[in-house]
Formats: C-alpha cells, structure tokens, sequence
C-alpha cells in the first residue's frame, strides 16, 4: 500500500498533483511552524507529511489500516516525526479538546454520512483562536459533468462510485454547519484542476471544488 499511495502516477495521483495548492493555501493563512495539528481523514499522509515537512506537530487520523500502515512506513524512509492513529474525529474529540491550533479535513466530508458532525467534532479539537480548513466538492452540475461523468466514467481518472452527487456540498451548507459549530468563515477559494497536463490552481470559481476556512473565535473577543 505504500508503494501505491507514493506512486505519484498511481491512483493517488491526483491528491499529489493538488497537494501544493492545499498547503499553499494553509500557510497563506495560518503559520504551521511549530503548531499542533490535526489532518482529519490523513489516508496514506501526503498532506500530513507536507504539513510536517513545513515544521508542524503533526497528528494523523483514519478508519483505514492500511492506509495508516503506508503512511508509517513512508513517514519512516523520510524519517519524519508524525502520530499516526486509527481514530474517528469525533472519538478524538472527546480525548483532546482544544488541543490543535491548525486542523484540516480535505476531501473528506463528502464522503461521511453525517458531515455536521465532523464539523462539530473538528470545533471541539480547536483551541480558541485556532484555524480549520475544509476541502470538498460543490453540488452543482458542473461538479457533476466534471467529476462523476468524465473523471470516474469517461477517463477513469478515478474509481467509478468514488463520489456520489447528493453528498456534494453547496458552500452556504458548509458555511451552516460550522457557524452551528461556534466558527467563523474567513474565506472560501475555489480551486481548479486538469489532470491532462496535471495544472491547477487556485481560482474565484467555487462551481467545482473549494476550500474554505474558518477559525475558532477566542472568547469575549472579536476575531
């Protein structure tokens, strides 16, 4: 599995070919040297390790082993220090409140079958004052033509029934969910991404995939 999440030609091509632009756009916004991290949904830890490399405390959280397993054994040839565990985010939440000053959920909570909660849960694990970043897919039918219909079953870029698109989430949802979730929207940014030539960067356009994020406020202070 290592050898397959580090194959960046592989299936996992996509989420090295992005991953600049993720990282780009945290340290824009937040400083990682020497913060306490959390990368909520890691996989096989390619954020985590960029994270780390840029001088982070890194933790790293996943339901799936093997990606863990691949995470650890990279992780080792790079000879980084990162905490790997099998855990849900909302387990986490009840071991280390306020315990991360940066936590980032990319790609993710399309995924999950109650994503308030992972909102919820990612609030609670931030200290006051702490910043949260999401990365996910907009419901909208470019969205759909783009990543369903041409990556999965034209191309084969990905996995057919990798995304479904009921579970894609508009930006005013997401904005919902963390404001019930005591945070505050600091900024959203769309990003673009052709895998042809492998080009992306980070646009105004939010139809198809964005980032947004928001920060936990400091009590009895403004933000």
């Amino acid at each position: 599995m290592a050898e397959i999440w580090w194959d960046r030609n592989g299936p996992f091509k996509i989420l090295h070919d992005i991953n600049p632009l993720r990282l780009d756009y945290i340290r824009r916004r937040a400083e990682l040297f020497q913060r306490q991290v959390l990368d909520v949904g890691c996989g096989g830890g390619i954020l985590s390790e960029a994270m780390a490399e840029a001088g982070a405390v890194v933790t790293g959280i996943d339901m799936a082993e093997s990606a863990l397993g691949a995470a650890r054994i990279h992780m080792a040839e790079k000879s980084l220090q990162i905490c790997y565990r099998r855990a849900t985010v909302e387990d986490l939440a009840s071991e280390l409140r306020g315990n991360f000053d940066i936590i980032t959920c990319m790609e993710l909570v399309e995924h999950v079958p109650d994503p308030l909660s992972v909102v919820k849960a990612c609030s609670m694990l931030a200290k006051p004052g702490g910043d949260i970043f999401f990365a996910t897919i907009n419901r909208t039918w470019t969205a759909y033509l783009l990543v369903i219909l041409l990556a999965e079953h034209v191309f084969g870029i990905m996995q057919k029934g990798t995304h479904t698109y009921r579970r894609f989430i508009k930006p005013f949802e997401m904005k919902a969910w963390a404001e019930q979730s005591q945070l505050e929207c600091r900024h959203i940014s769309g990003y673009r991404y052709i895998p042809f030539i492998r080009y992306r960067s980070l646009t105004r356009d939010t139809r198809m995939n964005y980032l947004m994020h928001f920060r936990r406020p400091r009590p009895g202070r403004a933000s």
